[in-house]
């Protein structure tokens, strides 16, 4: 029992006169090192949308095919989306607005279902229809003169989750893109 009570006296006194005494003088700022070389400024990789305008009909087989211009550059890893332009509505201001849907985007009609989809690589975007129904019995408000918009969105935007591309007005403000610089192609 006494060699407890010695040792916790002797941790006591360690306690205490380590914590007891007046504030030391502060320490000398150490020098500035030395700047190293200044590197390449990195590349600043932005998404990019383009509008295209095309129809669909049997002799592109139901199909609007978009190869990439050489003035995008569009890597294996980029994510590319489309949007079809699916009406416009009414605002409460009394103006309108563009609806915009994400494909693939079905539809049910009078002949069947409907889906408008698309595949790409990093090359093009192949915009297709597909149905349960001879093709050539649709209305030319399905296949006419149809307005996409394709937006290409590197990788690591998507899964930094800076990106939400549900809907094309929120890919347009996750990439700081305004409309008017949107380029339109027609076919």
């Amino acid at each position: 029992m006494k060699n407890v009570l010695k040792t916790v006296f002797a941790l006591s006194v360690i306690l205490f006169v380590s914590c007891e005494g007046p504030e030391g003088p502060p320490g000398f700022d150490g020098l500035d090192g030395r700047d190293g070389v200044n590197g390449l400024d990195g590349v600043n990789v932005t998404g990019q949308i383009i509008e295209i305008e095309g129809t669909f009909n049997a002799a592109n087989d139901y199909r609007i095919f978009y190869e990439f211009p050489q003035s995008i550059e569009v890597f294996e890893t980029d994510v590319v989306l489309v949007y079809l332009l699916f009406d416009e509505v009414d605002l409460t201001d009394g103006s309108t607005a563009d609806l915009w849907r994400l494909l693939p985007q079905t539809r049910i009609i009078d002949q069947g279902l409907l889906q408008y989809n698309y595949e790409h690589t990093f090359i093009d975007v192949d915009i297709f229809l597909e149905s349960d129904f001879d093709l050539s019995t649709l209305p030319a408000g399905d296949t006419d003169n149809q307005i996409f918009r394709i937006a290409v969105i590197p990788a690591d935007e998507i899964s930094s989750g800076r990106i939400d591309p549900d809907t094309l007005g929120k890919t347009l403000n996750s990439i700081n893109m305004e409309e008017s610089k949107i380029k339109e192609i027609t076919f």
